[in-house]
């Protein structure tokens, strides 16, 4: 498993995401309130609404403020986001891509390459690695969604692509332009999803080691933190004994 499915896990088993509640929210909120703003403030009539709340109410974002951030857009009152993505190198020479929403491009290209300039990596230009990744949709499931067997049959069957299973869930990757009809077919059959979005999936995985991995831990782990960064993809693999000693704190 490589880049930022591998770092979910990292996080989830250093118990990050409790720490972070409030910042998760707040970038959720944010989602919701352009993708509102892009198209009509109805879930059911705007399929990237539609998502950013499946999204939201799979982290347990309360209802009042995923309503609140829909009413936001509506109401006009909201900020202008604009969406832009940064592209650079890592340590260890892995390939790093951000996606930002931001109403200061300014403050944000500076605060990003400063974090990748802290942590011993570059930014560089856009289109500079993007090319090792392809955009793809992925839909992932809880265990209890069904046995590996089960979703796989059910991704076959909605036209899915590529199914990835092991104790913490079911990952389901489909063609970008598919993920709408993908996953309506797949909540037919499995129920909904823990979250639905278009990824950047590697081609490739450069292989990290120890040293590097700690460093390039601490630099997605800040870029993560960053109010106007909403994801991070690497193609980045470590290996279960790195991976161990790491997360053994």
């Amino acid at each position: 498993m490589a880049g930022h499915s591998q770092f979910k896990n990292i996080m989830h088993r250093k118990g990050r995401q409790d720490a972070v509640r409030s910042k998760l929210f707040s970038k959720l909120a944010k989602e919701i309130t352009v993708a509102a703003k892009m198209g009509l403030p109805d879930p059911t009539m705007n399929p990237r609404l539609r998502l950013a709340v499946q999204n939201a109410k799979s982290q347990s974002m309360p209802k009042d403020n995923i309503e609140r951030a829909i009413k936001k857009a509506a109401g006009g009152d909201a900020d202008t986001y604009e969406e832009i993505r940064y592209e650079g190198y890592g340590p260890g020479g892995v390939a790093v891509i951000v996606e930002a929403l931001t109403d200061n491009r300014n403050r944000t290209a500076g605060a990003v390459r400063s974090i990748f300039t802290k942590a011993g990596g570059a930014l560089g230009e856009t289109g500079s690695v993007s090319f090792m990744f392809d955009r793809v949709g992925e839909i992932v499931y809880k265990p209890e969604a069904g046995d590996a067997d089960t979703v796989l049959e059910a991704a076959i069957e909605s036209g899915a692509q590529d199914v990835q299973s092991d104790t913490n869930g079911h990952i389901i990757l489909c063609a970008f332009e598919d993920l709408g009809e993908v996953s309506s077919a797949l909540e037919a059959s499995l129920g909904e999803a823990d979250s639905v979005n278009p990824v950047w999936k590697p081609q490739t995985a450069t292989q990290v080691d120890e040293g590097k991995a700690e460093s390039l831990m601490k630099l997605i782990a800040a870029l993560e933190d960053d109010d106007d960064v909403q994801n991070v993809y690497s193609n980045f693999e470590i290996s279960d004994e790195v991976l161990e000693r790491l997360t053994a704190a």
